[in-house]
């Protein structure tokens, strides 16, 4: 399993789990990686913190660190189960289709580490610029298919 930090400025290499995620294991990797990409990219503490609520990203220990945290940058509460919306699911789709291309495919899990690795550093200059200025529109779609306000 990897895991991911960016930003509309910045992106780190993916960083390798060695197990299945737990609330525990997420708590150290946010205080291991996201805390220091926060405050050298948004050093200005306006930056804002996005992810789903997969069960160990809502475990207390993790909720409790990010408010902990919340003068060095924000929290975006994220409606559960909202993949139309969340550009995470862009990303790994992107990353799922450029392993699937590769000849010969990875056989190991070190294989399919370096795939990712290298299909991340790939991604063109202002992927993730061009997906986040995409979020007014998904909002205004995801409301228009719900029959609410545009």
């Amino acid at each position: 399993m990897v895991w991911d930090v960016c930003s509309w400025r910045d992106m780190r290499p993916l960083i390798r789990l060695e197990t299945a995620l737990t609330g525990d294991r997420y708590f150290s990797t946010l205080s291991d990686h996201l805390h220091s990409f926060m405050s050298i990219v948004h050093s200005d503490g306006l930056g804002q913190f996005q992810h789903d609520n997969a069960t160990p990203h809502a475990s207390r220990v993790a909720t409790k660190w990010l408010q902990e945290h919340s003068s060095d940058f924000r929290h975006f509460h994220w409606p559960p189960k909202s993949l139309e919306i969340n550009i995470i699911g862009d990303i790994w789709d992107v990353l799922l289709h450029a392993v699937e291309k590769r000849s010969p495919p990875p056989c190991t899990s070190m294989d399919l580490l370096i795939a990712l690795q290298d299909s991340w550093c790939g991604f063109p200059p202002g992927y993730l610029q061009t997906l986040v200025e995409s979020m007014p529109h998904r909002f205004a779609s995801l409301l228009r298919a719900h029959g609410g306000p545009t």
